[in-house]
């Protein structure tokens, strides 16, 4: 977002999702005119966001709870929080049998959950606003998931395709588009969760646009005051639903799995 030269505004709200390597080299490296080469290898500013994700976890979850007071203090409570809230979320939907699942799940909630709110911090990056990121997360689930269907019921995993309680004569069908669906599953997840991500972000950056007509010196002072006072309220509101955002999105995209994991281990359809 920037104010342009003939005097009027010119906002990028896609701008902010550009990966670009941390460490430029010179100008020799950059690659045709497009900017920075960047290699399997390269830290960009991902890859940063991504690693204090990890770091802020590890202070929560093992610094924060070294002590295991009987009377917890704040961070301790926060991870006794998440680790209950996301327990019994395990147990509610896959049973006492589910609980081996438990500190998978819990690894994806909390590595989402954190990086959705990191990603809300001023000059920050959001990696979960990335398909390349969800898309491997979800493909993650998928390739458990059936693989877990498959060690516990073999051919027999097939059986949630079919659906038995349907009239002969759809059956065939039916099992044409559960099987479609099932398929379609890492593409639907990693989508909501990115692009929720990406939507909330990038609608700040337009009303953080708007805001910045106080720059532009052709513009009358009452709409000055107009403009960016509504565009600021709008940033306020639009935040608060953000935090939401990000921590309602974690819990579906873990909620979700354990549906499928229910799915997967659970009885076929009658």
């Amino acid at each position: 977002m920037n104010v342009a030269e003939a005097g009027g505004l010119l906002i990028d709200p896609m701008h902010q999702f550009q990966i670009v390597p941390l460490f430029a080299g010179a100008a020799g490296e950059h690659g045709g005119g497009h900017g920075p080469e960047i290699g399997l290898f390269t830290i960009t500013n991902q890859t940063l966001w991504l690693g204090i994700a990890v770091v802020a976890i590890f202070l929560l979850f093992v610094l924060g709870t070294a002590r295991r007071s009987v009377i917890p203090g704040r961070v301790q409570s926060i991870g006794e929080l998440i680790y209950g809230f996301i327990h019994d979320m395990v147990e509610d939907v896959l049973g006492h049998e589910g609980a081996k699942f438990f500190p998978w799940l819990m690894v994806l909630f909390t590595f989402i959950v954190t990086s959705n709110l990191l990603g809300l911090l001023p000059k920050s990056f959001s990696p979960t606003s990335h398909i390349a990121v969800t898309a491997v997360l979800a493909l993650g689930v998928f390739l458990t998931v059936t693989l877990v269907g498959l060690y516990k019921k073999g051919l027999g995993f097939l059986g949630m395709f079919w659906v038995s309680s349907a009239p002969l004569a759809l059956r065939p069908i039916l099992a044409v588009i559960e099987l479609i669906s099932y398929f379609v599953r890492p593409l639907s997840h990693s989508i909501r969760l990115g692009g929720n991500i990406m939507a909330g972000h990038a609608v700040i950056k337009v009303f953080a646009g708007f805001a910045s007509i106080v720059g532009i010196p052709t513009v009358g002072i009452a709409m000055k005051a107009g403009v960016s006072g509504v565009s600021i309220l709008a940033i306020a509101g639009i935040y608060g639903l953000e935090l939401l955002v990000a921590v309602v999105q974690a819990y579906v995209f873990t909620i979700l799995t354990c549906v499928y994991l229910r799915d997967a281990v659970g009885e076929a359809h009658h």
